[in-house]
């Protein structure tokens, strides 16, 4: 077997909390706890909307166009004894973002916690940028996390409990050449994150950044061998991440994080060192 054909079957098969692949529930500390992980239909989203389910969570799987594999994931949720619906919204929308968290709440019956995943990439030299690109990586990477987290703070600050963790990348702690505006948007994610743990610290709420490195995803999968070569070698751990190793760390400070907020974690394999 090729190392592209091993990398290929690792992106569809998740970990068990213990270490095993395509386990059923392990149900900890989450049960009775409600969260919304949006951009949760591939990659990245859908393995912590899976992870999130194994500790016991009820999951709101959020799309924007891949509706199938939304219901792929609720189906595997609901299969291994957990509850969850798939709900379609543009986060960047604000009147989509909304209807988002009203129907999270409808549906699960209360909101305890949110991941802002959904993100979209594009790069371009700055001075080649366009109106339109940039205009679609705000609206998504940071508007997008704005919109759901302000409708999902009353009903949070009504409990006395919530947990944020907004996912954003190392290359908005490092940039990286031809990604200036997508670099600029995931950092912005870190300034949002800090002032707002200070703010809502008060009400049980905590707020968090984890900002992955180079993850194994179907999207990724696509970049040349050569390209992969060079990135390899920036890389102290020498090999890409896994979509459960992100999953793990949102996991890790939404169920055990009590003391942690307003700070942000990389998982990258020692990317940023």
């Amino acid at each position: 077997m090729t190392e592209r054909e091993n990398r290929q079957i690792i992106i569809g098969r998740e970990r068990t909390p213990g270490g095993d692949l395509d386990g059923g529930m392990s149900v900890e500390g989450l049960a009775e706890k409600a969260a919304l992980v949006t951009g949760a239909s591939r990659g990245i989203g859908r393995a912590i909307a899976l992870e999130l389910a194994r500790r016991g969570a009820a999951v709101a799987v959020n799309y924007n166009r891949r509706g199938d594999l939304a219901d792929a994931i609720v189906s595997e949720i609901e299969a291994m004894g957990g509850t969850a619906v798939a709900l379609q919204a543009d986060v960047g929308d604000r009147k989509s973002a909304e209807a988002l968290v009203e129907r999270t709440v409808a549906e699960l019956g209360t909101l305890d916690i949110l991941v802002n995943n959904a993100g979209v990439w594009e790069g371009a030299p700055l001075e080649d940028a366009t109106e339109d690109m940039v205009e679609r990586l705000i609206s998504t990477n940071v508007l997008g996390m704005i919109n759901v987290t302000g409708r999902a703070l009353p009903t949070m600050k009504k409990a006395g409990w919530g947990r944020i963790v907004n996912v954003s990348s190392v290359l908005g702690v490092t940039g990286y050449p031809g990604d200036s505006i997508y670099s600029a948007t995931k950092s912005s994610m870190f300034g949002f994150s800090k002032a707002l743990a200070r703010e809502c610290a008060r009400y049980g709420i905590t707020v968090n950044v984890v900002a992955p490195g180079f993850i194994e995803t179907d999207m990724n999968y696509q970049v040349p061998d050569e390209v992969r070569a060079k990135i390899l070698k920036t890389i102290p751990i020498r090999r890409w991440g896994e979509p459960h190793e992100v999953a793990d760390m949102v996991a890790f400070l939404v169920e055990k994080g009590e003391y942690v907020t307003g700070h942000l974690f990389t998982v990258d394999g020692g990317y940023t060192i």
